[in-house]
């Protein structure tokens, strides 16, 4: 990938060609010292966004200022060394881009980095910085960082500022962050997350059996080989061994997926049909599906979005938080075909969707792997408890 206006390397094929420069932070901060790069779903002044399409780039203007999280990340004294690749318009967390090609995964040589913020994971993992912005709207953070062997955070819905940020379905859409090393995390998520949390100590954490028993045997054994030798004391008189009945895991991945795409359609469809782009597959054939939702349809799944919320609420309450995979699978080799793609992503769809439809933050914690494949635990906190999720985080990786 050929990169105008500098001189940094790339190893792992991250930076889209249009990236700015470097851009310094303020001379001294929290951050001051770091490095980020940013997905292609942000605005930076003076420059285009290109959501992973070149056509959108073409037909866009230059954005005249830098978006929230970008300039919180730049005023708290980090470097942003430049933009990089994202899934076509987000919409998929395979990480392969028709257009710019497929960021490499250096934790997994040969494997898929997962997207949407498949650059973003990618240049982390290659050391090409500290830490990188990506956002989540139905995994996005959360599966490249499992797949890349990094922490990765879904904050509570709303809790971290979207203003110049691309948007790709607002019912679901958060912005995130990704780290290598969880010092660094950590200090991130102090910086961006706001002040509407909620504060309980954590009392409990219950592991998800139904989540467990649904992801692959390569991806549950290993982690519960590690909860059990790192002695991690996750409730186990009192498991989720069931989801409610009146709620499955089937049936929320279809709420998700309708609301997901009327809403994407509603925030690219008027464009996709003035200018006919050329979309990379996979892509192409979601957007002809989300061309076809209705509003009915949407407000149906709605209806059962909010049955799963309201669930949810119930199963973690401040003071609980849910163990669970991040993933169904280990990532794919790249280039797999479209047919098998397509399973895997239900799959894991499946799973991923959960803390998404009911707006809950969602932590991906790398603790083990298998056939040197990353693998990641999850774990969801109530609405507001980002930061004991983190804190949660520093005790079991410290300890």
């Amino acid at each position: 990938m050929v990169r105008q206006n500098s001189s940094i390397e790339d190893p792992a094929n991250c930076f889209v060609p249009h990236s700015p420069p470097i851009i310094k932070g303020s001379a001294s901060g929290p951050l001051s010292d770091l490095t980020f790069t940013v997905k292609d779903l942000y605005d930076i002044a003076n420059y285009k966004t290109g959501n992973g399409s070149p056509a959108w780039l073409k037909t866009h203007n230059i954005a005249t200022n830098s978006a929230a999280i970008v300039e919180s990340c730049l005023n708290a004294g980090a470097t942003m060394i430049g933009k990089v690749i994202c899934d076509e318009f987000f919409y998929s967390f395979i990480g392969e881009n028709a257009h710019y090609g497929t960021p490499l995964n250096s934790a997994a040589p040969g494997k898929i980095p997962g997207g949407s913020s498949s650059g973003s994971a990618a240049s982390v993992a290659a050391g090409m910085c500290d830490f990188s912005l990506g956002s989540d709207t139905g995994g996005s953070v959360r599966i490249p960082a499992a797949f890349c062997g990094l922490y990765g955070l879904r904050p509570t819905f709303g809790r971290l500022n979207l203003n110049g940020a691309t948007a790709m379905a607002p019912s679901f859409d958060t912005a995130g962050w990704f780290a290598r090393d969880l010092d660094i995390f950590l200090k991130v998520g102090d910086v961006l997350l706001d002040k509407n949390s909620t504060v309980a100590k954590i009392d409990q954490v219950r592991l998800a059996e139904f989540a467990f028993d649904f992801a692959d045997n390569e991806i549950s054994i290993p982690l519960l080989n590690w909860i059990t030798s790192n002695r991690c004391n996750f409730a186990p008189e009192n498991p989720i061994k069931n989801l409610p009945n009146e709620i499955s895991l089937d049936d929320a991945r279809e709420s998700f997926r309708v609301i997901q795409a009327r809403e994407v359609w509603q925030s690219f469809g008027t464009w996709i049909e003035q200018t006919r782009p050329d979309f990379g597959p996979g892509v192409k054939e979601r957007m002809d599906v989300a061309k076809t939702i209705t509003a009915e349809q949407r407000d149906k799944q709605i209806l059962y979005k909010n049955r799963v919320n309201s669930v949810f609420r119930e199963l973690v309450p401040p003071g609980t938080v849910i163990a669970l995979p991040v993933t169904a699978s280990l990532p794919v080799k790249v280039n797999t075909d479209p047919g098998t793609l397509n399973t895997y992503r239900t799959k894991t769809l499946s799973i991923i969707c959960l803390a998404s439809l009911c707006g809950l933050p969602q932590i991906s914690i790398p603790v083990t792997e298998k056939n040197g494949n990353p693998i990641s635990l999850g774990l969801i906190g109530w609405e507001g408890g980002d930061e004991a999720l983190l804190s949660m985080a520093s005790d079991i990786m410290k300890n």
